[in-house]
């Protein structure tokens, strides 16, 4: 194989352009795409991801912080139960003083879950939940304020009337 036999894409391309095809090159189809050299692109590039929006907001800071301090917690503690286990069945002096701080870790893991808990009950009683009505409950929040602002206004109607002494009516009954 020598290199006058071998041809690079951009190589075919411009001989097949030049009328001269290429060795090994079989004949483009008319409906074939053009794909432009120069830009390398095809005709009908995708994009290589669609951004979709989060599902879920993300956690408060404090919050994330807390999380983050319980998972650690957590993961020690299973390791430090792994070990205590793997040096009682060895029969290691070791055994004893890990069970012991595995114990303490375990207090250490809950009282960390409780902290996520707690920091995030804080959170919402300081800041509130951000709700957005929906469009109906808007709606019906409208209405209702309409029909509150009618019966006032017939209620100072009709106690005008009485102020009046029944002045203003055109029939008496």
């Amino acid at each position: 194989m020598g290199s006058d036999t071998l041809m690079g894409t951009a190589e075919r391309h411009q001989a097949h352009r030049g009328g001269v095809r290429a060795q090994g090159t079989k004949p483009r189809s008319p409906e074939a795409p053009e794909y432009d050299m120069a830009a390398a692109v095809p005709p009908r590039a995708r994009p290589l991801w669609v951004e979709e929006p989060a599902r879920r907001r993300r956690l408060p800071d404090p919050v994330r912080t807390a999380a983050v301090r319980a998972v650690l917690f957590i993961a020690v503690t299973l390791i430090q139960a792994m070990v205590a286990f793997l040096c009682t069945m060895a029969g290691s002096w070791l055994a004893f003083p890990m069970v012991i701080s595995s114990v303490v870790s375990t207090v250490a893991a809950t009282w960390g879950a409780l902290d996520v808990w707690v920091t995030r009950q804080v959170w919402n009683q300081r800041n509130g939940v951000v709700s957005t009505p929906r469009s109906t409950a808007r709606a019906l929040r409208r209405e209702r304020r309409r029909a509150r602002r009618q019966a006032r206004s017939a209620e100072r109607a009709q106690a005008r009337i009485r102020r009046r002494g029944g002045a203003g009516q055109l029939s008496h009954p």
